[in-house]
């Protein structure tokens, strides 16, 4: 299996653990799918799914990479059009009680890491990555950052992206810098922006 470098996008639902448990399973049932699938449509720039992991989007990207600014435009695509579906779904089940709640509880994160080496290979019918950049990226799930709502960019992503200012991306706010230990793989920079300016409140 030989590794290559590669583009990682994890749109994640935040909530989703207290949405299953507080709310109707009939509704939940119904309600995640249609998230998932929103941010899956929405894909603009050419993201291959390599899986879907209950509560979020595992996506990748080989060969030539999209400039900085396209894929954050992605990026800010997934979360405004995210929060229309909430909004859609809220209306479509409003005669189930629970469905108030909806956008109260979810909302969505999303890790963007660029790796030098991460195999593909085939299982099934499916592509599966392997290798350490792939860990990294879904050990980022799993973070410091005070916010429920936000984008992550590691400095795998944010090195590959260098020649560009990134402060000029951002016009919804400013990004911050931060740091998560992880056992095994080490202390991982990354930088991060809250998405909840990004639609009204």
């Amino acid at each position: 299996m030989k590794g290559s470098p590669m583009l990682i996008c994890i749109p994640d639902i935040s909530g989703f653990t207290e949405f299953m448990s507080e709310t109707d399973f009939e509704l939940s049932s119904k309600i995640i799918p249609a998230l998932l699938n929103q941010i899956i449509y929405t894909n603009k720039i050419g993201l291959k799914v390599s899986e879907i992991e209950g509560d979020a989007v595992l996506f990748f990207k080989t060969g030539e990479m999209p400039n900085l600014e396209t894929l954050i435009e992605q990026c800010r695509v997934f979360y405004t059009e995210f929060y229309k579906e909430l909004d859609s779904l809220r209306e479509k089940y409003k005669s189930n009680k629970d469905a108030a709640v909806i956008p109260e509880i979810l909302g969505l994160k999303i890790i963007l890491h660029y790796g030098k080496e991460i195999a593909l290979t085939k299982v099934g019918n499916r592509i599966k990555l392997f290798g350490e950049d792939l860990i990294i990226a879904h050990k980022l799930l799993k973070n410091k950052i005070k916010l429920s709502e936000y984008l992550l960019l590691t400095d795998g992503l944010t090195n590959y992206y260098k020649e560009n200012n990134l402060n000029d991306k951002f016009d919804w706010g400013s990004l911050k810098q931060n740091s998560t230990e992880y056992n095994h793989v080490g202390e991982i920079n990354y930088s991060y922006i809250n998405l909840k300016p990004l639609v009204k409140e």
